[in-house]
């Protein structure tokens, strides 16, 4: 070939490679702008465009002293670190070292270590997270070993000075599917609205030289940060119930275990307990979701004989018995095919309406439900809100069933008059009790005292009224009966040698599949001191491996009440 044809032919190929690339810049450059147009115009945003959510800061949570308005911290937000690493900066020689030196400061399992070995092995990867939730002194000591590749950020998040205090009741704060916080059970998650408050952002268009293009292309709308709020949860008392609780819990050997104390007047919530409970600053750690769940308002149960304080109650605002009114034990009642006996199988002879409640006799509470009749006994369970939620704000309250009483069987009716085949929570329960000691006015529960707003704006909760539910008279008479139970059967379980209560035990069979279990639930409901109503008290143990309720929830019952009246420094009634 001659040098005139070679160099044609040059020609002729490097024409082809220049079209081939030309074609494949005019491809690539189609599927750009085309196919990866949503990605790279992403990418621009943040060399061209910003548009930078600004994070509120979360309104914080009191406890208080009822006794000086003091308040206390109970969710919180503190600093906090994650430890990150940038893997591809770490030299290869220093990837074991600085795997072995982050597991001792961070104080790593063996299978902790190995995971992070892994991530700072992945030489081409730009991001491992290394700890999350690290505090500043372990940032302090992972800066002081110089780790190539090693890095921090800070990150505000949510914290619980007092633990498990009160877990159940505050809930927790975690994070939903975009990263963003978000309140879960209880307080943070009923009012995580209010708590969370509003996000801001600021927009608008920079030019080369980072600067803004124009003012009038700059958007900025400030957060509004979330409210703080102050509970009516007084943080002594809250203490001392709980571990009074647990005490029992623990020794008793119990499935679950509530207790809640309300003003007697106004419906504040002064303690609240569930156990099990968790710590909400390590929630993820919870195997159990149960332990999430606030038994004094998620857990119905059939209350038993505490019960029989609101039957008793229905006929003397009825007028249809008083405290001595005569009554003849049958023994047992045979209704609907059905035998009803008395606990033990007792029979009690002849005695008064007062004495059914000193011997909890069920033939007793059936007859006064009888004189009641079913539409006004329904009524009055309508009035006292069983069955419908009382409206409490936490997350999250259960209704009860009360739902046997619609099918109007003499059976059903004779069997809620001693608290079996209906269900209820321990706050209604309270609630209950709180109208029978406050002259038959039944206050609407709160655990809000106070929202303070980030513009100096309070919001006091105003204490209300649900209903009259039985007279002034039927309240008196009712609180000496009870008084005089526990005087002459309670005598070294719950009576103070100091004041006087008006309290009723319950010890009520659970049902399953078959029937009546031989398992039980202990309650001792009451209120204190008897003469001037001020505080409800109940406590519940689900399944304690004891036989009676007089002999479990009611020492508790007992230490709670002598706590709480020298607490606020009751004058003694005796």
């Amino acid at each position: 070939m001659t040098n005139s044809g070679r160099s044609d032919l040059q020609i002729s190929v490097l024409a082809i490679v220049f079209l081939l690339l030309a074609a494949g810049i005019i491809v690539r450059l189609f599927w750009l702008q085309v196919f990866d147009y949503n990605y790279y115009s992403t990418l621009a945003l943040d060399t061209h465009e910003i548009y930078k959510k600004l994070y509120p800061e979360r309104g914080s949570v009191y406890f208080q002293d009822t006794r000086s308005g003091n308040v206390y911290p109970a969710a919180v937000n503190k600093e906090y670190y994650l430890i990150f690493a940038v893997p591809k900066d770490i030299p290869d020689s220093d990837v074991s070292s600085t795997v072995d030196k982050l597991a001792t400061i961070l104080n790593f399992s063996p299978e902790e270590k190995g995971v992070l070995g892994q991530r700072l092995s992945k030489r081409d990867s730009v991001y491992a997270v290394v700890a999350k939730k690290q505090t500043e002194e372990t940032v302090n000591k992972i800066t002081a070993a110089k780790l190539t590749g090693v890095d921090y950020v800070g990150q505000q998040l949510r914290f619980y000075p007092e633990n498990e205090l009160a877990g159940n009741v505050l809930g927790f704060t975690g994070f939903d599917e975009q990263g963003n916080p978000r309140g879960s059970y209880g307080i943070e998650g009923y009012w995580d609205k209010t708590l969370a408050g509003q996000g801001g952002f600021l927009s608008g268009e920079l030019g080369a030289k980072g600067g803004w293009i124009a003012l009038g292309n700059r958007t900025v709308i400030d957060p509004v940060n979330g409210a703080d709020l102050v509970l009516t949860i007084d943080r002594s008392l809250e203490f001392q119930g709980c571990e009074l609780l647990r005490a029992g819990f623990e020794d008793y050997n119990a499935q679950s275990a509530a207790l809640i104390l309300l003003n007697a007047k106004t419906g504040a919530i002064l303690t609240m307990c569930s156990l099990p409970d968790f710590d909400p600053n390590n929630y993820s750690k919870v195997t159990d979701e149960a332990e999430f769940n606030n038994t004094t308002i998620f857990t119905p149960y059939e209350p038993g004989s505490v019960f029989k304080s609101i039957t008793m109650s229905m006929a003397l605002d009825l007028d249809l018995v008083s405290p001595s009114t005569p009554f003849a034990d049958p023994c047992k009642r045979y209704i609907n095919g059905y035998e009803i006996r008395n606990a033990m199988d007792k029979c009690y002879g002849q005695t008064t309406m007062t004495g059914v409640l000193e011997n909890s006799i069920n033939t007793g509470a059936i007859a006064a439900e009888e004189k009641v009749g079913k539409d006004r006994f329904k009524s009055y369970i309508d009035k006292f809100g069983f069955g419908e939620k009382i409206g409490v704000s936490l997350n999250t309250e259960a209704k009860g069933d009360v739902s046997q009483l619609n099918r109007k069987s003499d059976v059903g009716y004779a069997t809620a008059s001693f608290g079996q085949g209906i269900t209820i929570t321990p706050l209604q329960l309270a609630v209950a009790y709180a109208a029978l000691a406050n002259g038959g006015q039944m206050p609407k529960p709160y655990i809000v005292e106070e929202l303070r707003y980030p513009d100096g704006r309070k919001e006091k909760t105003t204490p209300e009224i649900i209903d009259d539910i039985i007279s002034p008279r039927a309240s008196k008479l009712l609180t000496g009966m009870l008084t005089s139970v526990v005087e002459k059967t309670y005598t070294h379980s719950i009576r103070l040698p100091d004041y006087y209560i008006a309290a009723k035990t319950g010890t009520a069979q659970i049902p399953g599949p078959g029937g009546y279990t031989e398992e039980t639930n202990h309650t001792v409901a009451g209120y204190f001191p008897a003469n001037d109503p001020q505080f409800v008290l109940i406590v519940k143990y689900e399944k304690p491996k004891r036989q009676w309720a007089e002999g479990t929830a009611g020492p508790v019952f007992r230490q709670m009440a002598n706590f709480i009246l020298k607490y606020y420094g009751v004058k003694e009634e005796r």
